[in-house]
């Protein structure tokens, strides 16, 4: 799998990409706006975020705004988006609703995940109080610091290698109202030495008390987070756990299997996987009869000697 097409929806909201000119826009309200540079094309005016961000805040009432989609802000490869993050923070007055942001909506024809420069997100969530849903695309030179938020309630950080000290400082945010959490470890080879010792205050349960829905996904040590996922005490308060796109064997699948009832999810995502068909008859056998949504799509050969999680570029 690889990262090929925008998102087309964002926080409830169909994504409407701003191009400028005469075209007739959508009431500020009822979509998520889309501002990219044009790196490649021909506009001069959205060939940099600097005119792309000056169109959209000149044209668009951005005191309405509700969702915002961050896509290319140059050369991502070569480039972080400091500059975006401080116009964004600086524009926070006139970004009154502002309630989801995604940085970094870069598909594979403009960069590989791998090397997508990332930056510290987390003024963002200093300038916006009112923030419910933030998502982050790419892990090199990714930073995070720990604070509060009030209203966060979804958390979202994809990367192809996701450093320990990222996870630590997510765990150690005060988020009261966080409600879903998915971060993506990805390889070590790509900088991901993120382990479930990393994100053990919230295995136990007790760091955010609202999370409902759970993604450790993308993972090469994909077998060791399901099995200490398999008795972590936080799986019983979840609705949804996702440890899909990544390196799940029998033996993290039989770990599922062995581990604490799983019975009272509403959906076990393990797409993208390595489990043989006994396994994979196991876990429907456990868990369908109960209800339970079990994604076993896309399985790879068990066998292959050459593994690979599902985004690793």
């Amino acid at each position: 799998m690889t990262i090929n097409e925008h998102v087309r929806h964002f926080h409830g909201l169909p994504v409407h990409e701003h191009v400028g000119g005469d075209v007739p826009l959508p009431d500020p309200a009822s979509v998520a706006w889309r501002v990219r540079a044009d790196v490649y094309g021909e506009n001069a005016v959205f060939g940099s975020m600097e005119g792309a961000w000056g169109d959209f805040s000149s044209r668009v009432d951005l005191s309405r705004v509700r969702a915002l989609v961050i896509g290319t802000w140059g050369e991502t490869w070569d480039k972080g988006p400091e500059e975006v993050i401080a116009t964004l923070v600086g524009a926070a007055p006139r970004l009154s609703s502002l309630e989801a942001l995604f940085l970094g909506d870069i598909v594979l024809e403009e960069s590989e995940l791998s090397w997508i420069q990332q930056g510290d997100p987390t003024p963002l969530l200093r300038a916006f109080p009112g923030l419910r849903e933030l998502r982050v695309r790419g892990g090199e030179g990714l930073a995070w610091e720990p604070g509060r938020h009030e209203r966060l309630e979804r958390l979202t950080i994809e990367t192809a290698g996701m450093g320990g000290r990222v996870g630590r400082a997510v765990c150690a945010g005060e988020y009261p109202e966080l409600r879903h959490l998915e971060l993506w470890p990805g390889v070590e080879e790509r900088g991901g030495d993120l382990s479930p010792d990393d994100l053990a205050p919230v295995f136990a349960g007790s760091r955010f008390p609202l999370l409902r829905s759970l993604g450790v996904r993308n993972a090469e040590a994909q077998d060791e987070f399901a099995s200490v996922l398999s008795s972590a005490p936080v799986v019983a308060q979840l609705e949804e756990l996702d440890l899909s796109l990544g390196l799940l064997t029998d033996t993290g699948g039989r770990a599922l299997l062995e581990g604490q009832p799983l019975t009272h999810l509403k959906r076990l995502n393990l797409h993208h996987h390595f489990l043989t068909e006994p396994v994979r008859a196991a876990l429907r056998a456990a868990l369908e009869p109960f209800g339970v949504d079990l994604d076993l799509s896309e399985p790879q050969d068990p066998e292959d000697e050459w593994r690979y999680v599902s985004i690793g570029e």
